[in-house]
């Protein structure tokens, strides 16, 4: 697309556009990718380009435009955010960094829990929804490019991140026709003898039938006309994805399900539209169950439509949709239809219906839930069809299919849910578990000192429900999970002579990533945390030896014999194979090789499938008893940590902490978002090394943390000594 054309693209639906600035962002990007190639071949430029006129197709202010130009240079060329924000404007750059902090969350999906990056997806999008519309259409035109990248688990994991998140938030906001077209990209990759099977019996349907759909599109205009509604019909079989989804869900093969054909009806008015739907019921008949008005109870992300299905002309079965023009628009670009422009003012008006949702969503951010009880009442809002009932008083309130009375009482409010004792469905007592069904008046009855019961979480379906539930439920029992807690604690520390001190809490705080020392008496009261971990938390070297009965770290001197290695023969030296790095715990076996004694492995190392052939010379060998009292040994560790200031020294301070001696450092690889490298310290035996790799774990500068096998360039890593025992 040339620079003129897309300039009159935005032009033909916002007159006032400047001009001058989608010029210049379109050669400033051009110049910033400069010959950066896709994998495809083309040059990079042609990808924000072609984001861009998808985002017109959805006529969204210049902003966004320039924006979709250059969503791409701060994560891939030498700019920076201060260079947009210096030569196109604050507004531009915070959305185009938005965008880039989407596109980076992507580099770490592999590695990070699904919950936590959608919320921090959210977090992102919550400041200004155009930082998502950006990244859809991103998305749009990677996906319509997919198959230029050659391995085939990362077309799996771009798709199936597609399906799963992307594709149901368009639809969220309202963008059918980019979520079905996400759905079918995707469902080619993941699935595509399935996909291919759908698109062939469609053909072969198409084949033995003509053009069929023209011709039920056509006696539908001609019967609203004889009526005096004029409209504009169109039709079309719906997507391998949508039917996909039907057979599944449904358990139907593909000759059972008869409405697979979708008519749209557009006219000029509301009142058409109920006049249209009243000549379709009378012309053929209606199938029942299928009728749904979205125009007196539009869906909250704005959507209006009448649908209903007839058996209808060809004695065919058929889904029609009928609308005004105006409705059109919004199910047709959802959220960005919303956007206007006012005459010499380039003012948007905020879709507010539309974006409740998300509002939602922030709702609950602000109050900290998990992450997980987030994802989960996040998905319900992205995923689930609604129902809509109405309080005593006539208010609407929309609810997942499926939501009880108890998902109604705190959609109303969470007070309303807290009290609840009981409820009148249509004027009539009902179980608190009754699914609620479209057009129900829903009364709830409640007392001052009612409180919620665990077993609701077994039936509400909302997200909100579930979430306020678990909320009054830890609340009501935090003080006696404190003070049990607390006890389990003493008794513990007591137990091992140690003291129990507020110091050693509030690390242990630190350490477990909890807001204030009290949470950890919680934590334990709850059986959320074990006592143990407390312990290993405060003191990480201590050690429980159950046949010692008493602290190894606390063994004197003497107490026992010196025994590193069992099941050699007294004399033989050993050594520790630089391949594997045993550790005290690891299970070994000893290989005896001439001139250098026995080469103790760990039973996984894979050189001892280089000597199955000498089996004969392997020696079933096993670490002393107090072998790990003996003196440190060397483990490795490959750690990527995040790159940014303090991200080191937080990974040595956990070493440090967890009483890790490190003995050697290699930085691997480095790049502006992280960087990898290996760390070889001195510990005690394997519980000591997981111990501080399960610290650095849930350290938040730590991207991934794992044991190393192998040898690398320099490695002076043997214990060789002499066995003392047989």
């Amino acid at each position: 697309m040339r620079q003129t054309e897309l300039v009159e693209r935005v032009r033909s639906y916002d007159p006032e556009a400047d001009e001058d600035l989608l010029n210049k962002a379109y050669v400033y990007a051009m110049h910033a990718h400069g010959k950066q190639l896709r994998a495809s071949g083309d040059p990079y430029f042609a990808h924000p380009l072609e984001v861009a006129a998808i985002l017109t197709e959805l006529k969204l202010d210049v902003a966004t435009i320039v924006t979709a130009l250059l969503h791409d240079t701060i994560e891939d060329t030498s700019v920076t955010f201060d260079d947009i924000k210096r030569d196109f404007g604050e507004e531009i750059a915070i959305l185009v960094d938005g965008v880039t902090k989407l596109s980076q969350l992507e580099v770490f999906s592999e590695r990070t829990k699904q919950a936590e990056n959608f919320r921090k997806l959210m977090l992102a999008i919550t400041s200004d929804v155009r930082v998502l519309l950006v990244k859809l259409a991103d998305r749009l035109h990677n996906m319509r490019t997919l198959n230029y990248i050659s391995k085939p688990d990362k077309r799996h994991r771009i798709a199936q991140e597609t399906i799963d998140l992307y594709a149901p938030l368009a639809g969220r906001i309202g963008m059918q026709n980019m979520r079905e077209e996400l759905e079918d990209l995707a469902f080619a990759d993941l699935n595509p003898e399935a996909r291919n099977s759908i698109v062939t019996r469609l053909d072969r349907l198409k084949d033995t039938s003509g053009d069929r759909i023209g011709r039920i599109a056509d006696q539908i205009k001609r019967r609203l006309a004889e009526e005096g509604i004029e409209a504009w019909v169109s039709g079309r079989a719906k997507r391998p994805w949508s039917i996909w989804r039907k057979l599944r869900e449904k358990q139907l093969n593909f000759q059972q399900l008869s409405d697979i054909l979708g008519f749209r009806v557009i006219v000029a008015t509301t009142d058409d539209c109920y006049r249209a739907l009243g000549v379709l019921h009378q012309s053929w008949r209606m199938i029942p169950d299928r009728f749904k008005d979205f125009i007196s109870n539009p869906k909250t992300n704005g959507y209006q439509s009448i649908h209903t299905t007839v058996m209808g002309p060809e004695n065919q079965r058929v889904e029609v949709q009928i609308r005004t023009q105006q409705m059109h628009e919004v199910a047709e670009r959802g959220v960005a239809a919303h956007w206007r422009y006012r005459e010499h003012v380039g003012e948007r008006e905020p879709p507010e219906k539309a974006l409740e949702w998300l509002r939602d969503m922030v709702d609950l951010l602000e109050r900290g839930d998990s992450a997980e009880e987030f994802f989960d009442h996040s998905k319900l809002n992205l995923y689930q069809d609604q129902v809509f009932c109405f309080t005593p008083k006539g208010d609407l309130i929309a609810l997942p299919r499926g939501a009880t009375p108890i998902d109604f009482a705190y959609a109303v409010h969470t007070d309303l849910g807290n009290t609840t004792v009981g409820v009148k469905v249509n004027g009539a007592h009902v179980p608190l578990h009754t699914a609620l069904g479209n057009g129900d008046q829903v009364e709830i009855i409640r007392t001052k000192d009612a409180a919620p019961s665990a077993l609701w979480e077994q039936f509400v379906v909302t997200g909100r429900a579930r979430a306020e539930i678990r909320r009054f439920l830890r609340h009501a029992q935090r003080d006696e999970n404190i003070a049990f807690g607390k006890r389990i604690l003493e008794k513990s520390f007591s137990d091992l002579n140690l003291e129990l001190t507020d110091k050693a809490i509030e690390e242990v705080a630190r350490k477990l990533r909890l807001s204030k020392p009290e949470d950890v008496y919680a934590e334990l009261g709850r059986g959320a945390l074990r006592a143990q971990e407390v312990v290993e938390a405060v003191f990480p070297e201590i050690k429980r030896d159950p046949d010692r009965n008493k602290l190894a770290q606390f063994s004197q001197p003497g107490e026992h014999k010196t025994i590193s290695i069992r099941g050699l023969t007294e004399g033989i030296s050993y050594k520790l194979g630089s391949c594997c790095h045993p550790l005290p715990g690891d299970r070994i076996v000893g290989i005896m090789v001439p001139g250098q004694g026995a080469i103790i492995h760990t039973i996984d190392c894979g050189e001892l499938e280089k000597a199955q052939s000498a089996i004969a010379d392997w020696l079933d060998v096993s670490w002393g008893k107090y072998a790990a009292d003996l003196g440190p040994s060397i483990a490795r560790i490959a750690v990527r940590v995040e790159n940014a200031p303090g991200s080191l020294a937080a990974v040595m301070t956990v070493i440090s902490n967890n009483g890790g001696n490190i003995f050697n450092l290699k930085v691997l690889a480095r790049n502006p978002l992280f960087f990898d490298f290996t760390v070889d310290i001195e510990v005690r035996d394997v519980a000591h090394l997981q111990n501080i790799i399960g610290a650095l774990r849930v350290n938040a500068a730590v991207e991934s943390v794992d044991r190393v096998r192998g040898p690398q360039e320099g490695d002076d890593l043997e214990r060789s000594e002499q066995s003392d025992s047989g």
